[in-house]
């Protein structure tokens, strides 16, 4: 006898019910963490959206922090799935296309209401204990086996390229839906095969070369200390998220009290607010200086990729990434929005120029601009990796992944 059959169906459908509203309660934590973060999510709001008091919520998860892990395995189960799915193809290229097609095709069904979108992982950084080592750890389970789409077997330089390789796919692929709303549905597979076409071929024109010039971006200090403070704080934010940076965690950090830090500062909104006034003004610098320099666009656009990725792999960075938006009030999380997308179109307007001129190859500068945000945004996380190798290396071969795609090894003989 089948064991479905041996259970009475009273209590098959006690627990169909009971993993049906325990699916929707996670649905319902995914939808608050990626709004408010998983430090900002309350019981009271997940109950309300699955229409429970919350207490009912509690029979289900006993502490917030259970729920906002049980939300982030889900999204590392998906994911662990998706890749298991894409390494069922011959090489790393449909690999990496059906692991694209995979995330496209979630994203249709998430815009037609047929699924709801899984939990941002930006906030394991802000889980605690036990708990953020176990997610941390199935976290760096998922990277290798994105870094295996490329295979296991080679160099030590092989290995780190692939590293790079990984990283920049998943952070597209967490990117992906900050400006796919900006299409039609009937869009989508337009915006896959333009985007596969960057991770192919990148966005060099034949023959060309990597040789960035590093742009200076140095500047007067306003208000002698306050690059230091502001500094330190996208540091800590990058790595705890803005709910997990306290005020109390980022004066110890400076090693003030919290009473220097609302001498500079009335308040963590204005904080975050004013690093990523910094961060904006750094990439908007780069941006400027390169249009006002020498040479072709595509000399203009490495400088700028080179110069961004050596702040974010040195001391004097880094830039604060885009996950600290969750949390903000809307209104100043939609003006800080306008502001990146304004970078990301001037990155657009000079990949069209470099077209035009024959420096850069034919490609959609509109999707390609995003995977540039999306590359220079994540090379935060990492800064370990860099500093394995020599930092000129490590800017080649992060570079790359974008430059010239995913699949052009010329990069290993720099």
């Amino acid at each position: 006898m089948e064991l479905e059959e041996a259970v009475p169906g009273e209590a098959r459908g006690e627990t169909k019910r009971f993993r049906a509203k325990r699916d929707a309660i996670l649905a319902a934590a995914a939808d608050v963490i990626n709004e408010q973060s998983a430090k900002g999510m309350t019981f009271a709001d997940v109950a309300q959206r699955v229409g429970l008091n919350t207490t009912s919520v509690t029979y289900y998860f006993k502490r917030k922090e259970d729920l906002a892990a049980a939300a982030f395995e889900v999204t590392l189960d998906r994911l662990d799935a998706m890749l298991d799915e894409a390494h069922q193809e011959g090489t790393p290229e449909t690999r990496v296309a059906r692991y694209l097609s995979i995330n496209m095709e979630r994203l249709a069904r998430i815009h037609r209401g047929e699924e709801k979108a899984f939990a941002i992982l930006s906030d394991l950084r802000a889980m605690e204990g036990e708990m953020r080592a176990r997610l941390m750890q199935r976290w760096q389970q998922i990277f290798r086996k994105t870094r295996a789409l490329w295979g296991t077997d080679g160099s030590r330089a092989q290995t780190d390229l692939r590293g790079g390789r990984a990283h920049v796919l998943l952070e597209n692929t967490f990117w992906l839906p900050a400006w796919l709303v900006r299409y039609e549905l009937d869009e989508y597979p337009r915006v896959e095969s333009r985007l596969m076409d960057v991770f192919r071929h990148g966005i060099a024109a034949d023959g060309a070369a990597w040789r960035p010039q590093m742009l200076d971006l140095t500047h007067e200090e306003a208000e002698p200390g306050r690059e230091a403070f502001l500094l330190a704080a996208t540091r800590l934010i990058n790595e705890l998220g803005y709910r997990g940076a306290s005020v109390q965690k980022i004066a110890s950090e400076l090693n003030v009290t919290k009473g220097s830090f609302y001498h500079h500062l009335d308040a963590k909104d204005e904080l975050v607010i004013e690093c990523y006034r910094r961060s904006f003004d750094i990439i908007a610098d780069a941006q400027r200086l390169a249009e006002d320099g020498p040479g072709d666009h595509w000399h203009k656009l490495t400088s700028i990729v080179a110069t961004l990725l050596e702040v974010q792999f040195s001391e004097r960075g880094p830039l604060l990434r885009t996950t600290a938006l969750t949390g903000l009030p809307p209104r100043v999380r939609n003006a800080l929005i306008d502001r990146s997308n304004r970078i990301a179109r001037r990155y657009a307007g000079m990949l069209s120029d470099g077209i035009a001129e024959g420096s850069i190859r034919p490609i959609d500068p509109l999707v390609a601009s995003q995977t540039m945000m999306a590359m220079q945004n994540a090379a935060f996380d990492m800064r370990k990796w860099a500093g394995t190798m020599p930092r000129d290396k490590a800017i080649a071969f992060y570079a790359s992944t974008i430059v010239f795609g995913l699949f052009d090894d010329r990069v290993l003989e720099f």
